[in-house]
């Protein structure tokens, strides 16, 4: 039975003290043993605080981006051994901002799966289309040539350290929201592709996320479908009681 998951990707917000503000907040405020996988991604200079802070609780700590090489000349970059050395162990990659504002390519995503899932991480694979795709009528289309090209070199044992995270670019930050009846179908389709590159029970198991603009008015319709496990949050994830509302939305 594949994983239901809430993951907060925190991108850059949050000084050291207002990170240990809001994580002190969401423990308050998860009073009960969550349903779904919880998770929060902040930035790389309070992963550690963060994972010290949650250590004791249910939720997992995730890093917003790493590179593909082992080590090297690559100032301003983060590495797989440096991220496991503090505890981080998963790893949010292919988000939209990271596409457009930093140039990475589907070759370039696919370097850095490979690097991930050599190291024993696990992947919260980020993809979607853009307005001009969907209103074109291209949204499988890219989505699928994402996916091929970035994720479907992966080995069959290597989907157990998968997640999906659909983001369809045009309802990121922009209060735009994919409907629910929107977010199923793409769900599907990508459950199908998958099956049909490597197998049923690997389309069936592997959890794939629905993210843009989910908030609480609206998470419990979008988690309702059948293909949709649960969601990567942006902007509601910056406020605890947002947060744990969405969390509690199974």
């Amino acid at each position: 039975m594949r994983k239901q998951i809430v993951a907060g990707n925190w991108k850059m917000n949050n000084d050291l003290a207002e990170t240990q503000e809001l994580l002190s907040h969401i423990k308050m405020q998860l009073v009960k043993e969550p349903e779904a996988e919880v998770m929060v991604a902040p930035s790389f200079t309070n992963l550690y605080s963060t994972f010290e802070a949650l250590k004791d609780t249910p939720i997992k700590v995730a890093a917003q981006n790493m590179h593909q090489s082992k080590s090297g000349a690559f100032t301003g970059e983060i590495s797989a051994s440096m991220l496991k050395s503090i505890g981080v162990t998963t790893v949010i990659l292919g988000h939209s901002e990271r596409r457009a504002h930093f140039h990475e390519t589907n070759e370039i995503l696919a370097e850095k799966v490979n690097t991930a899932i050599e190291n024993d991480m696990e992947v919260i694979f980020c993809f979607g289309e853009e307005l001009q795709d969907r209103k074109g009528e291209k949204h499988f289309e890219v989505v699928e040539k994402q996916l091929k090209e970035s994720l479907y070199q992966i080995s069959e044992d290597a989907w157990s350290k998968i997640i999906l995270a659909y983001e369809p670019v045009w309802a990121i930050g922009t209060g735009e929201t994919a409907s629910p009846e929107q977010a199923q179908e793409m769900h599907a389709f990508i459950r199908k592709n998958i099956a049909e590159n490597f197998s049923e029970e690997i389309a069936e198991n592997v959890s794939i996320l629905y993210g843009g603009s989910v908030k609480p008015n609206n998470a419990k319709e979008i988690f309702a479908k059948k293909d949709v496990d649960g969601g990567l949050i942006g902007g509601a994830s910056l406020k605890a009681t947002d947060f744990i509302a969405l969390v509690n939305s199974f």
